[in-house]
């Protein structure tokens, strides 16, 4: 009787766990599979430490600006330390210097700052203009579905790194509103331009299937404006698309900066960055200068994966199909 009572006990027990777990929210049960997947909270956690890495460069731009004693970049050159192979005997040299004298080690890291910052700039525009294009054309239909998705494909039928060569030098010598497009700024609109074409053919697709449910049917025969409804029952239930593709977003945007700082088009001289790094250092590989070319690869190499993986984690946390798998 004993037995039986506590296999009874622990059956109405594992019932009411399940019917926990299958009453989660999308959200609360996403953040439970990801913390119970190590390889995906292992790739957060190297994130999170190119973010703190991000954050202290900032921080070091902000105290050179504004503090003498701390030198810029720039003034970071010795010409008496140029070449100098990776060295354990000071953390300068750790991972050697370049042609001026600069720290491979503190260029790497001051770089983490640009390859960030290029990403989130650029996606902060692609994901809201390709979650709101895709949501209007999916939810209204008709000509202006036919115009938006006239420009996406118009716009998806030219190479990616072609377009945004030509709006680099489209941008050359515009100023409007105070933002030079031939610098930074031009690079995060250039990016945000090829970036949000795939977020508004996800989004378009899956309003489309959302805009005839019953309870979106049941808002529109109570008199809902298509306005309301489209923000506060469509837009909610395809913003787990939108935090998706900012994830995987970013390896697209840096992978890019990358090219473009390499062929020069990319942040402005001076600026520290994988791409400029690589362009740099092209033809030491010819007189066995290896190290600025590695330490740029490896930099750039470990956060792509790392948000690959956790990108791809994250979306199949994400998708209702694979919920309490």
């Amino acid at each position: 009787m004993a037995e039986d009572t506590q296999t009874t006990e622990r059956s109405i027990a594992d019932g009411y766990e399940a019917a926990g777990q299958a009453g989660r929210s999308l959200w609360s049960d996403a953040i439970a599979r990801l913390r119970r997947d190590k390889g995906a909270m292992l790739c957060l956690a190297v994130i999170v430490v190119y973010v703190w890495i991000a954050a202290a460069g900032l921080a070091y731009e902000v105290a050179a600006n504004h503090i003498e004693r701390v030198p810029t970049f720039g003034e970071t050159a010795d010409y008496e330390m140029t070449n100098k192979a990776p060295s354990i005997r000071s953390l300068k040299g750790l991972l050697g210097t370049d042609w001026s004298g600069k720290s491979v080690l503190f260029k790497t890291l001051l770089s983490v700052k640009t390859s960030l910052t290029v990403g989130f700039m650029a996606n902060i525009i692609a994901v809201p203009l390709g979650m709101l294009l895709g949501a209007i054309a999916g939810y209204y239909r008709g000509r202006v579905d036919d115009v938006i998705v006239w420009l996406y494909t118009t716009l998806a039928s030219i190479p990616g790194i072609i377009l945004l060569i030509a709006m680099k030098y489209a941008f050359k010598g515009k100023a409007p509103l105070g933002l030079d497009l031939s610098g930074v700024h031009g690079l995060y609109i250039a990016l945000a331009v090829v970036s949000w074409i795939g977020t508004c053919r996800l989004v378009r697709a899956e309003v489309m299937k959302i805009s005839q449910l019953e309870y979106v049917l049941a808002a529109r025969a109570i008199g809902t404006s298509g306005i309301v409804i489209m923000f506060r029952h469509v837009l909610r239930n395809v913003s787990h698309i939108g935090i998706i593709n900012f994830s995987l977003g970013f390896v697209g945007a840096i992978k890019a900066e990358v090219i473009l700082s390499y062929l020069g088009l990319g942040v402005p001289v001076g600026t520290p960055s994988w791409g400029a790094m690589i362009n740099a250092a092209r033809m030491d590989l010819f007189t066995g200068r290896w190290w600025e070319l590695v330490s740029a690869v490896a930099a750039m190499f470990l956060l792509v994966l790392t948000l690959n993986v956790f990108g791809d984690r994250l979306r199949d946390a994400l998708d209702p199909r694979l919920r309490n798998v």
